[in-house]
């Protein structure tokens, strides 16, 4: 994925982070995870991870990946507390869609776009700022649309949803 793009069409849609499969990344030759937090694996207005994000971490990192947390997010020390709590690596205030996030923590880690992906809840912010980057980028659907802003944004992100060829689903019914 080393070519850098304005794309706002991810390259796979999951439904929730967790039915991303450690064999998924392997097959793609991934070895880094760039994560989102807000809404893409802790809801925005609770302080404590859904109830298998603790599982779903150690699976992945068990199996030779690893995970960093690159969160727009600005408020004091929430970031902080869910790095600290899976022991993983941040930056918060990243500022996506700029890429510069992404390129600064595969600079740290040292990792390669070709052999890294972003994971988030977010097309206009998320996506654009993996494709940006020339990573894989990877789109679930938000944790929770109870706000009315996130609903109609998720809304408005449809069509880009819709466009993505990779969409990863159990079953037939799956809505994105």
């Amino acid at each position: 994925m080393t070519n850098m793009s304005f794309s706002l069409v991810p390259h796979y849609a999951f439904r929730e982070f967790t039915d991303i499969r450690p064999a998924f990344l392997k097959g793609l030759n991934l070895r880094f995870l760039m994560l989102d937090l807000d809404n893409t694996i802790a809801i925005y207005n609770k302080n404590e991870p859904i109830d298998s994000a603790g599982k779903w971490v150690d699976e992945i990192r068990s199996n030779g990946i690893e995970l960093f947390f690159i969160s727009n997010s600005k408020r004091k020390n929430r970031v902080e507390d869910f790095a600290n709590e899976f022991k993983i690596d941040f930056i918060k205030a990243a500022n996506k869609p700029s890429p510069a996030g992404i390129l600064r923590a595969m600079e740290i880690k040292g990792y390669r776009a070709d052999e890294s992906a972003f994971l988030g809840d977010q097309i206009f912010t998320d996506t654009l700022a993996a494709n940006r980057a020339g990573v894989l980028s990877i789109i679930v659907k938000p944790l929770s649309l109870k706000n009315p802003f996130l609903a109609l944004r998720f809304a408005i992100e449809s069509p880009f949803r819709a466009a993505c060829t990779g969409k990863m689903q159990e079953g037939d019914n799956v809505q994105y």
